[in-house]
């Protein structure tokens, strides 16, 4: 995207904002006008692994270079801070992570929310009221609801202690507990058992059990796993489908939840599905969300978001601005 110089007022952005995943960082520069001044990527956000701060300084990085492409001073820039962040989970972990941002003096005021809610404001178009609910399914699986209110709909998230299912890492794992229980004879048959281990040029599932457990094949690929999920269902294999069958079952239930939430359940509601897994369309998956979520919230609309999740957390910026519905058409035509 190229750098504008439009939009500045005395040398300030009207709203920095950050969309910070596990595995990468956008990060935008808006101006008052809703123009885009400058734009970086960098590295993945992750707390819980490295730290507060040693997390914070990974989107310094990225926000310093977008800084300069707009052309601004490294500290107080911006009216606004919107910082959307993968592992702010909790509204502890939200406060205590706009603690540490705003401390580092880019802007007069920061608001820290969970990366779902990006998903969620850039599925809207840029200038309608903040209203809907999202699930983003990629490495893990989430979902948010929000009102113009300001009423929120969310949950914890963070895995099988607060009740998760599915997503990219959590599908992996099933397929693999089918295909070991399948190859052993403790389970049904599967053709999991051949295609999990031929991604890998492994001839069985006990070849790749070894190699996964003495880290000769790095855990991190596992995520690999879920696309050859996907392909064996679509092949026919009924474990494979039952998998996907039951990750639409989840997708529609964390969406239906919220909607009762928020008192969505009986009037026209988007329902945005975003992330990884099901960006990618998969047919079977596809139909099933539609066929489950028309029978539970018939009035609700589901559809794909395909624009970058940075938007949302810049459109959050200009809703919190109060900036004009110009601004807002703007940066979603600088995105489109």
């Amino acid at each position: 995207m190229g750098v504008s110089t439009a939009g500045t007022a005395a040398g300030r952005a009207s709203v920095l904002a950050v969309d910070a995943g596990n595995s990468k960082t956008d990060v935008a520069v808006i101006g008052a006008d809703g123009s885009v001044l400058g734009t970086a990527r960098g590295g993945g956000f992750q707390p819980p692994v490295v730290g507060i701060e040693a997390a914070i300084d990974s989107l310094a990085l990225a926000v310093a270079e977008a800084v300069s492409a707009a052309g601004l001073p490294e500290r107080d820039f911006a009216d606004h801070v919107s910082a959307c962040l993968a592992n702010a989970d909790l509204p502890v972990e939200e406060r205590e992570l706009a603690e540490a941002v705003q401390a580092r003096g880019w802007g007069r005021t920061t608001e820290v929310r969970n990366d779902t809610f990006a998903v969620l404001r850039a599925g809207l178009p840029s200038g309608a009221e903040p209203r809907g609910v999202a699930v983003v399914c990629g490495a893990g699986i989430n979902c948010v609801g929000m009102l113009p209110d300001g009423r929120t709909a969310r949950f914890p998230a963070i895995g099988r202690i607060s009740g998760d299912w599915g997503g990219g890492s959590g599908l992996a794992e099933e397929s693999l507990w089918f295909a070991a229980r399948a190859e052993d004879g403790r389970g049904e048959p599967t053709e999991l058992v051949r295609t999990l281990p031929g991604h890998f040029g492994l001839a069985s599932m006990y070849e790749l059990i070894e190699a996964l457990h003495l880290g000769h094949i790095p855990f991190l690929r596992r995520h690999e796993l879920t696309p050859v999920l996907f392909a064996t269902s679509a092949a026919g294999d009924a474990v494979a489908g039952s998998l996907v069958d039951r990750l639409a079952e989840e997708v529609v239930a964390l969406a239906t939840v919220a909607l009762g939430k928020l008192d969505l359940l009986d009037e026209e509601a988007p329902v945005l599905l975003g992330g990884s897994v099901l960006a990618a369309r998969h047919p079977r998956l596809d139909d099933r969300i539609g066929e489950l979520l028309a029978a539970r919230a018939p009035k609700a609309v589901a559809r794909v978001v395909t624009a970058p999740p940075v938007l949302g957390a810049a459109l959050l910026g200009l809703d919190r601005v109060r900036a004009s519905a110009e601004a807002h058409a703007r940066l979603g035509a600088s995105y489109a």
